[in-house]
């Protein structure tokens, strides 16, 4: 049996963890610069707030509505998801992180007839011991447990736990089902899906499974056994290396100055590098582009991106810098006042076994143990302390207005109780 765990509007839980007033009040989370919608209490779903809306356009509901605004505070939030992964590690044999707010459970080994009170004794202790509300699904394969988490969601009557493995009760689950619900199904394949006259969960398992392997692939022939009670998910304890890195970031104010523009990407790379190296990886094409702000309409547009091959793989951030600066100098325009930029790295694979090339000249063993030092010094002593010139040390600043405090890493922000 497997299970997921997910955190209910984990973001709005965060916040109201330490501040139990906003329990039962509307409250929204907002993305860097305070831009968009990114979390919503129930409250404020059921006022009509939409996941992503600009918070410029949902301002006057939100006075209105007395609904409580948050800038998106990821300190905090990483904390309370480590302490919930924590947890949830001292009920099962294994677990799969899949994001910050969900894990999958690997109950193998457990008696099913255990699993329904064990699924309820484990929310139970996620809410006493930090306060976040979770639902889990419990179902014999990752895509039904998912679906059971979703019900869990919807039906507060299942207090915390859907164990979902009668057979049954997941084809009357299936038959209800929306087809663009299951994970897996992207807008593309709901599209197809929904022409071709799948409209549920339920019609798609009545697919033959030759159909689904002529339109779907082996992904959608996967998704089908999933969920026809065949398991064909593995569990992975450790993530997997990431195929692709990239930092973007929308800036608190529009910028023209060439400098500021190549500081700002000169930070991306290096938070790309450190991720890159962490992963004992290395990438052969850097991607940097930037973009006017596309809600002014009374000034000038421009996008544009470039990408670069190397002939060498590289994970060293004096490297990419270099790499970027020229990118960074070929696509800038004098005139445009740009709102955002971004780097992405690619074409990533293991350092180990890394080819070289005979007509290279650098001194990979010295850059390697820079970087090293570098990691090390910034890892005991707190970024930025060593950092490559085009970084300077003044760090990117965000518009966030609206930001909570660092309660559970931060001694200065640790809530004081005063007695009297």
């Amino acid at each position: 049996m497997f299970g997921l765990c997910d955190a209910n509007n984990f973001f709005a839980s965060c916040e109201r963890v330490f501040n139990p007033s906003l329990i039962g009040r509307p409250v929204v989370v907002l993305s860097n610069n305070d831009g968009c919608v990114i979390a919503r209490s129930n409250e404020a779903k059921k006022l009509g707030i939409e996941m992503g809306a600009p918070y410029f356009q949902i301002k006057q509901l939100a006075r209105r509505a007395n609904v409580a605004v948050f800038s998106s505070n990821f300190v905090l939030y990483g904390d309370m998801s480590r302490r919930v992964m924590g947890l949830l590690k001292k009920f099962v044999p294994a677990t799969e992180v899949y994001s910050i707010d969900e894990a999958f459970l690997d109950f193998s080994g457990i008696d099913n007839a255990k699993l329904d009170e064990l699924g309820h004794e484990i929310a139970r202790t996620v809410k006493r011991c930090t306060g976040i509300p979770v639902s889990i699904g419990i179902a014999p394969t990752k895509t039904l447990a998912k679906i059971a988490s979703k019900l869990c969601k919807q039906y507060p009557k299942l207090k915390g736990c859907c164990f979902m493995h009668r057979q049954q009760d997941i084809e009357k689950v299936l038959r209800k089902f929306p087809i663009e619900d299951v994970w897996g199904v992207g807008r593309r394949y709901a599209k197809m899906l929904k022409a071709n006259g799948v409209d549920t969960a339920w019609d798609f398992t009545q697919l033959t499974p030759e159909w689904v392997r002529k339109r779907m692939s082996v992904v959608g022939l996967r998704m089908w056994k999933e969920l026809r009670g065949e398991a064909c998910i593995g569990f992975e304890q450790a993530p997997a290396d990431k195929k692709q890195i990239a930092t973007t970031r929308t800036f608190a104010h529009d910028i023209d100055d060439f400098g500021e523009l190549h500081q700002s990407v000169a930070q991306y790379v290096a938070a790309c590098a450190e991720k890159l190296r962490k992963q004992n990886s290395v990438c052969g094409e850097i991607v940097v582009f930037i973009l006017t702000n596309r809600h002014k309409d009374n000034v000038p547009q421009h996008y544009e991106s470039r990408l670069l091959k190397f002939s060498v793989p590289t994970d060293s951030t004096l490297e990419l810098t270099k790499y970027a600066s020229g990118l960074l100098r070929q696509i800038y325009r004098k005139g445009y006042a740009y709102k955002r930029a971004g780097v992405i790295l690619s074409d990533i694979s293991s350092k180990t076994g890394t080819q070289r090339d005979m007509f290279d000249t650098t001194d990979r063993d010295k850059h390697d143990r820079l970087m090293k030092t570098v990691d090390g010094l910034n890892a005991a002593y707190g970024k930025p302390k060593i950092v490559t010139a085009a970084e300077g040390f003044e760090r990117f600043r965000m518009n966030r207005n609206h930001l909570s405090g660092k309660f559970t890493t931060d001694w200065e922000q640790i809530i004081r109780i005063k007695s009297g």
